[in-house]
C-alpha cells in the first residue's frame, strides 16, 4: 500500500488536493469534527481539562477557540486529548483499507506530530500566500486569533517543501488542479 500525506500551509487547498487522488482519504480535521459531535469519550476528557468551557455535548468548536484565545497551554491540552484519538482512528483507517492499492492522507500535522513514515510518499501543495489569505477570510468560523496560534504548531512552509518528495502547484482552478493530480499519481506509480 502506497500512503501519500497530503501536506502545505494552512488554507492552501489540501484537503481538496487529496480528493483528487480518487482513493480513500484520511481527513484528520473530519475525525475530529466527528469526535466533537459523537464522542462521549472525547468529550469527558475535555471536560475534565477545560471544565470552564467544555459545558456541553455535543462539543462547541466556539467553546474550544474561546479556550485557545484565553490560554495557549489550552490548545496543548486540547491536543493531549485528541491526537491519541485520530492515532487510533488512523489505525482503523489502514486496517480498513488493507487492500487498497494507495490511501490518502491529509493530517495538517502530519510532519509535525511525527506521523509520517520513511515510506510515505509527502507531497507539498503549494499555493499563493495571497490567495490562501483571500480564501481563509471566506471561511464561516475563521478567528485570526486561533489562526496565529495554530500557525505556530505548524513548521514553517519551507521546511515542509523541502521535506516533500513531490510538489504540486495548486491555483485554485479545478481543471488545472485535477490535471496536476493526474501527472503527479503517474509520477508516484512510477517511483514506487
Amino acid at each position: 500500500m502506497i500512503k501519500i500525506g497530503i501536506v502545505g500551509d494552512i488554507g492552501s487547498g489540501k484537503s481538496y488536493v487529496a480528493k483528487q487522488f480518487g482513493y480513500p482519504v484520511f481527513s484528520a480535521d473530519n475525525e475530529v469534527e466527528k469526535l466533537y459531535r459523537k464522542s462521549r469519550k472525547c468529550y469527558y476528557k475535555l471536560k475534565k481539562k477545560l471544565p470552564n468551557y467544555i459545558t456541553s455535548f455535543p462539543i462547541q468548536k466556539s467553546n474550544l477557540s474561546k479556550a485557545i484565545i484565553k490560554n495557549s497551554n489550552n490548545l496543548k491540552k486540547i491536543e493531549k486529548v485528541i491526537h491519541p484519538l485520530i492515532r487510533v482512528q488512523m489505525k482503523s483507517f489502514f486496517k480498513k483499507n488493507k487492500n487498497k492499492k494507495i490511501v490518502v492522507l491529509d493530517i495538517p500535522l502530519l510532519i509535525e506530530n511525527k506521523i509520517n513514515k520513511k515510506k510515505y510518499v509527502l507531497v507539498f501543495v503549494d499555493a499563493k500566500q495571497k490567495e490562501i489569505k483571500k480564501r481563509l477570510k471566506k471561511r464561516f468560523n475563521f478567528n485570526s486569533k486561533v489562526f496565529n496560534k495554530l500557525k505556530k504548531l505548524q513548521l514553517p512552509v519551507e521546511t515542509k517543501r523541502k521535506k516533500a518528495d513531490f510538489i504540486i502547484k495548486n491555483n485554485f482552478r479545478r481543471q488545472t488542479t485535477k490535471k496536476n493530480v493526474k501527472i503527479l499519481l503517474k509520477n508516484i506509480l512510477l517511483d514506487a
